[in-house]
């Protein structure tokens, strides 16, 4: 893991470069090769009403940017609650990305690779629309996941098969191809 420490309108301390170590450290035990970077930054802030100092961390890791700031007046405590909030931070994305590959539940069946449905709605204007799966559990997808067919194609009622995940907003489809019947 690349580390760069910053200390901005004050002398970085040795005890507070030995605490970033530290921490440092645990993340390295716990996260090895999955942080890619992390900046440490240490700034006096006395204009702040919060305290005289800001801790920032800014962890680079696969596909995504971890960033968490404390304010206050003591600056090994807030490196430890920066680091600590970082931790359940990689914790919640590394469980994320685990539960990603275990498969994702669609209704009772867990989807590994393809499910079946119909064509439920279609939004021509935003291209995108529902599917109804097996087990009657909404899809959404977007035109561009489209295999084989074209949106303009596709009419509603039309059998389709699909692979799923877990999107933001619920389920989504990341390919759907129509069925020949």
């Amino acid at each position: 893991m690349e580390l760069k420490v910053e200390a901005k309108n004050l002398e970085l301390r040795n005890s507070w470069q030995e605490k970033i170590e530290d921490e440092r450290a645990k993340l390295i035990r716990h996260y090895a090769n999955f942080v890619l970077h992390l900046r440490v930054s240490i700034e006096a802030t006395s204009g702040y009403k919060e305290g005289g100092y800001e801790v920032a961390l800014v962890a680079s890791v696969p596909g995504d940017t971890v960033v968490v700031k404390r304010w206050g007046e003591n600056v090994r405590s807030l490196l430890v609650e920066a680091f600590d909030v970082l931790g359940a931070q990689l914790k919640n994305i590394v469980q994320k990305k685990q539960n990603h590959k275990a498969g994702k539940s669609l209704g009772e069946a867990v989807i590994t690779g393809q499910a079946n449905g119909m064509v439920r709605k279609l939004f021509a204007k935003e291209a995108y629309g529902f599917i109804v799966s097996e087990n009657q559990d909404d899809v959404f997808f977007q035109a561009h996941v489209l295999k084989d067919v074209g949106f303009e194609e596709l009419t509603e009622g039309d059998a389709v098969e699909f692979a799923v995940e877990q999107g933001d907003k619920g389920l989504q489809a990341t390919w759907v191809r129509r069925v020949a019947l």
